[in-house]
């Protein structure tokens, strides 16, 4: 990769897409192709190709997804897996059809089985069953990353896919039912201590053990990725190494932003799976590592929603 590459980034607007966009402008790479779902339906086979062949993207970040915590993947599934399958079927054969030198797929932790060996390697792909509340998305996540392998296999092209842990950060979703953990737990506890309120109610037991990542050191991933033309894995776990309960995380977001209030659980919501945490050794073999702690990361995301929803930064 190099600055007269261009280079389109499919989903900007997202957390994940626009923390990409942000870095690769701040290193100096212009030359980077966006469009809003508004402008280019990526679930459309014929707009995107039609995409491809004029814009002729030399390497493509496959970022776009429909994506959601354990609420929205459970409660809509057959909309989870029949949106990501689309979106990245005619994204990648578009690459390929138009010669894109370079593709990174993003899927995600779900896709591995739920009784995986922990820490995760990739190598547990397909190993066992999943977990039942996000079948649909890891599903449509398979479905990608066997493609990526598949077109490397046939076609001998360049495409990797990487396997974030749950990331959080800048521009999260924090949709009182469909968004992620980490983003659900801000919104709850920044609401109620600006709000005043007395109580907070967690999803689940908050037993479940979650890894974070934040989501501009996931960036760093991409950049240092598609930087090193050396790399010989075509699938690679992006995480952070350590995990954190549900439990502790809340009572962590609570001692950041001062809130003084109970906490409470609501056990007849669903856990999902007890442990996720990825084995990220190949990433880490390769130079790159996590520069942001999930201290510092929380703190920095509790600023970014109080200022986006309060118009003021808490902390």
């Amino acid at each position: 990769m190099n600055k007269l590459d261009k280079i389109y980034i499919a989903g900007h607007n997202g957390m994940v897409g626009s923390a990409i966009n942000r870095l690769f402008k701040e290193k100096g790479y212009e030359n980077i192709i966006i469009r809003g779902s508004d402008e280019l339906d990526l679930t459309n086979q014929q707009k995107v190709l039609e995409f491809f062949e004029n814009e002729r993207p030399d390497i493509v970040i496959l970022a776009a997804a429909k994506v959601g915590g354990i609420y929205a993947n459970n409660t809509y599934p057959a909309e989870f897996i029949y949106e990501n399958i689309m979106i990245q079927t005619n994204v990648i054969n578009a690459a390929y059809d138009n010669h894109v030198k370079k593709l990174l797929f993003l899927g995600s932790s779900c896709v591995y089985p739920k009784n995986s060996k922990l820490p995760i390697k990739e190598e547990e792909l397909l190993k066992s069953e999943l977990e039942k509340t996000n079948e649909a998305y890891a599903i449509a996540k398979i479905s990608g990353l066997k493609m990526i392998e598949f077109y490397n296999r046939q076609y001998n092209t360049n495409y990797i896919s990487l396997m974030p842990t749950n990331l959080y950060g800048k521009n999260d979703n924090y949709h009182h039912e469909n968004s992620h953990a980490m983003a659900a737990l801000i919104k709850k506890f920044v609401d109620a201590k600006i709000n005043g309120e007395e109580n907070v109610i967690i999803w689940g037991t908050g037993e479940p053990l979650r890894e974070f990542l934040y989501v501009d050191d996931f960036a760093e991933a991409v950049f240092h990725i598609l930087k090193n033309n050396e790399i010989e894995y075509r699938m690679l776990n992006i995480g952070y190494g350590e995990e954190i309960s549900v439990k502790e995380l809340g009572k962590l977001i609570a001692k950041i932003i001062g809130y003084e209030g109970r906490i409470s659980y609501d056990t007849s919501k669903p856990d999902g799976t007890f442990s996720k945490i990825m084995d990220n050794s190949k990433i880490m073999s390769l130079g790159w590592s996590p520069q942001t702690s999930i201290y510092d990361g929380i703190r920095k995301t509790v600023n970014h929603y109080s200022k986006k929803f309060y118009g003021k930064e808490l902390l």
